[in-house]
């Protein structure tokens, strides 16, 4: 199988030359190409790519003027070699196994699926960012994804992406670049749709550093929210866990107007907390790590920022719809006239 790994990048100066040399040393009758889609980066980050480039000639860059991963990949996918037939999507900040890009080439291509999955294993350095990884690890964070509990190989609605079909790829169009997050759900809701699939690899783990601070968690986890109630709302579907998070948002502002007449109210957010509370308690229990105490605010930092996105998401199109529908009326009755 010929293939290339894509490799979009804003600012990874502290990670792009070491990911490059791993890259690099993989064999060319399997990787003919290596494109890194920088967004512009400020630091080093291009200056490196240009020096691993003059080295193996394998390895271009690919300029990504809109800064977003989907159109950074979509560029690139565009200047790929005719002769490519697949290939790895890598993020800069991760870490990757030396036999990463040949394990999932191998059951790309034994499967036939046009995407695969890997699982994400997410991990921490400081106190904080351990604590944010116990979270996302856990179905208290993530609400059970596959891709995230590991030990399940098969078939799959959505996943972390890691190997793609060129060929599907281009079909549909490529990643939906209107998407700033959640362009992963998007696509693979495109592919069922046309009768592709998805599968997962269990067994192959990519190791994740997440965000260092609760302030850096709220503006991701806010950003999957928006890009999740994009997806529903593009596509029509969205699972029951999913409608959790915007739900208790719901329950608990509306809980604390309502406190304003009757205290009993205040049953909802103390009832939330206990929850919180009893999910860090067997984290902690899990992990044996003092640190898994901190996930109590991570936990509702997750909660309450991917539920207020989705949220705002659909407020925002909501009037978007209605400033539209009373344009056409008003364009309408003058027309009448």
């Amino acid at each position: 199988m010929t293939a290339a790994i894509i490799i979009p990048t804003l600012d990874e100066a502290a990670h792009i030359a070491a990911l490059l040399a791993q890259c690099a040393a993989l064999p060319e009758t399997l990787v003919r190409e290596i494109l890194v889609a920088d967004g512009g980066s400020r630091d080093a980050t291009r200056a490196l790519v240009a020096e691993a480039a003059s080295a193996d000639p394998r390895i271009r860059l690919v300029d990504n003027p809109r800064r977003i991963q989907s159109a950074g990949i979509n560029a690139a996918v565009a200047g790929l070699d005719p002769a490519v037939i697949a290939f790895v999507r890598i993020d800069a900040h991760a870490d990757y196994p030396a036999d990463y890009v040949p394990r999932v080439l191998a059951e790309l291509a034994q499967t036939g699926a046009d995407v695969l999955a890997t699982r994400l294993r997410t991990e921490g350095r400081t106190p904080m960012q351990r604590a944010i990884a116990v979270a996302s690890n856990s179905p208290f964070g993530a609400g059970g994804s596959a891709h995230r509990q590991g030990g399940y190989s098969g078939w799959v609605d959505h996943g972390h992406h890691a190997g793609f079909d060129r060929a599907t790829f281009e079909r549909l169009g490529g990643y939906d670049e209107t998407f700033v997050a959640n362009e992963d759900a998007e696509y693979d809701a495109r592919v069922r749709a046309a009768g592709g699939r998805i599968w997962l690899a269990g067994g192959i783990e990519v190791g994740y550093y997440p965000r260092r601070t609760l302030s850096a968690l709220a503006r991701q986890y806010r950003r999957y929210g928006t890009g999740r109630a994009a997806n529903a709302l593009k596509h029509r579907e969205i699972r029951p866990r999913q409608l959790m998070p915007p739900a208790m948002v719901v329950a608990l502002a509306s809980s604390l107007v309502l406190a304003l007449w009757s205290p009993a109210a205040l049953l909802v957010p103390a009832a939330y907390l206990a929850g919180l509370a009893l999910a860090t308690a067997i984290l902690t229990a899990r992990t044996r790590r003092v640190e898994a105490l901190l996930a109590f605010p991570a936990l509702a930092t997750m909660h309450l920022a991917w539920g207020g996105g989705f949220l705002a998401a659909l407020i925002r199109e909501r009037f978007r719809r209605g400033h539209v529908r009373a344009t056409q009326v008003r364009d309408e009755t003058r027309g009448t006239i």
